[in-house]
């Protein structure tokens, strides 16, 4: 079985509860375990207020201009791209809970670079691999900029699974619901 329902997607070329790797330091790594068989996938993209406040969009659909535009309202504009010549391209992406061992906490494992993606979609259809729940991964970092590499390597669960459901399970009952994102909400708690 194969991690991706869309693999078309990616085919072509942390902090505050969520394990982004653009936030990993140059030459630092961080280990994690997935909590969840299949990542929710989506497209997404950056909005610019007129303050400079940044937030993204999330589409389950791969958008349109007017898609974009239209959920970003008046309030917000797409920003531009590293050159200026444009706006930024709506990227694929994917969310998973994860269990961070660095913070011992649960946080959400958003990914749009393609060569992470491809490469846990690679290892979830290895025999060895099969089942990515039961494996830890470290993910490196090397680089900057758009000479960012990036290894993704499984290694040999840290924790006890117990840890890991008592900590998956207190979330849960938080009500932590990674299809919040979707519509700019917090995974781990409704909106008040």
């Amino acid at each position: 079985m194969s991690f991706l329902k869309n693999k078309e997607a990616v085919a072509g070329g942390a902090g505050g509860g969520y394990l982004n790797p653009s936030k990993i330091q140059a030459g630092s790594q961080v280990r994690f375990a997935l909590l969840a068989e299949e990542p929710l996938e989506f497209y997404e993209c950056w909005g610019e207020a007129s303050d400079g406040t940044v937030r993204p969009f999330r589409f389950l659909d791969d958008p349109s201009p007017a898609d974009v535009e239209q959920e970003m309202g008046p309030g917000y504009s797409r920003r531009m791209n590293r050159e200026g010549t444009g706006p930024e391209p709506v990227k694929f992406a994917i969310a998973v809970p994860c269990y961070s061992h660095e913070s011992r906490t649960i946080q959400v494992l958003s990914i749009t670079q393609k060569s992470i993606i491809k490469e846990f979609d690679s290892l979830s259809q290895m025999e060895d691999y099969e089942n990515l729940m039961e494996w830890d991964f470290v993910l490196s970092k090397e680089g900057s900029g758009l000479n960012t590499e990036y290894t993704l390597r499984p290694v040999p669960r840290k924790s006890s699974q117990a840890v890991l459901d008592k900590a998956w399970d207190a979330a849960l009952k938080a009500g932590f619901d990674i299809t919040r994102l979707i519509a700019g909400g917090n995974p781990f708690k409704e909106a008040a």
